[in-house]
């Protein structure tokens, strides 16, 4: 089931249920400090790659949920990126995929932590018979990502992913000089509220990243190799915000539909140990252009 070895990780070929379910996979549950993912997003038209449709698809996204949570340590998390879909023929979105994540929770005895947009500036307009043909609706730029945990208050710490001041707050910080008192939403702001220099501004919610990156060592692999590059590759600094954010150096990622293995690049520069899970064999030859020592299985 291997297909290949790192210094911190291990990439395994097959179906998501049918592995976790493996007596193999024992040795990690309970023991996983994140969960990142992609799975195949709820589309309500079939794509060549055999996708599932309608309440066929919420029961097996649901179902995954308890599996999951096996491998989950106490205050681990669970952290799913799910695209937006649209009714075939119709301008107007589906509600799958958020029935498809209240099924998830459910399921999974789970709490929402947060909720995070993923913006993309240079996404293709879509859906484009909507945006572009008819001009009635505007592009769809962003997917949702979920956080979600087996506990209120799992293992984070935003003092790992802080952002660089924004000019008006380092001149602040060195004027010491702010507009202190009562504001219109009836907030009070002490005089020292914003003086305090934490090394970083706490960043938002919103994640604004593209990935229009023409000549990488993964890409420049595929090429040497005639492999076709995955097509919907994620920018590394999405799993690395979330591997900052939720784990420790040392702790185990595991990513259930790994495809090109972002994750697994982002946690082996970050020095996580990761577990990568995927049925494409395409895309696992390709992904060992990620790394530049591996350890090949038959």
């Amino acid at each position: 089931m291997i297909r290949y070895q790192t210094k911190l990780g291990a990439f395994y070929k097959g179906e998501v249920k049918t592995l976790l379910s493996n007596r193999e996979f024992n040795v990690y549950r309970n023991k996983v400090n994140l969960i990142f993912t992609s799975p195949p997003f709820p589309l309500n038209r079939k794509k060549k790659y055999g996708n599932l449709q309608g309440s066929e698809y919420s029961e097996w996204f649901s179902n995954l949920a308890p599996l999951f949570s096996d491998f989950l340590t106490d205050d681990g998390s669970i952290v799913i990126e799910m695209g937006n879909s649209w009714e075939p023929r119709k301008p107007v979105m589906s509600t799958l995929a958020l029935r498809s994540l209240l099924a998830f929770l459910d399921m999974g005895n789970l709490y929402l932590c947060q909720q995070f947009i993923w913006y993309n500036p240079a996404k293709l307009p879509s859906p484009a018979q909507w945006v572009n043909i008819e001009r009635i609706r505007v592009k769809d730029s962003f997917t949702h990502i979920w956080w979600m945990s087996k506990t209120p208050f799992p293992k984070a710490n935003n003092k790992n992913v802080l952002e660089e001041y924004s000019k008006s707050m380092k001149n602040l910080l060195k004027t010491k000089k702010y507009n202190a008192g009562k504001r219109p939403s009836e907030h009070v702001i002490g005089s020292k509220s914003f003086l305090k220099n934490n090394n970083g501004a706490i960043p938002s919610n919103v994640l604004i990243s593209t990935n229009t990156n023409s000549s990488t060592n993964y890409l420049n692999y595929c090429r040497d190799n005639n492999l076709v590059p995955h097509p919907a590759r994620m920018p590394i600094n999405i799993p690395n915000f979330f591997i900052n954010l939720l784990t420790s150096p040392g702790d185990i990622v595991m990513d259930t539909f790994a495809g090109s293995n972002t994750t697994g690049q982002s946690s082996e520069e970050l020095n996580r140990r990761w577990i990568s899970i995927e049925t494409n064999m395409d895309y696992i030859l390709g992904s060992k252009g990620r790394f530049s020592e591996i350890k090949e299985f038959e």
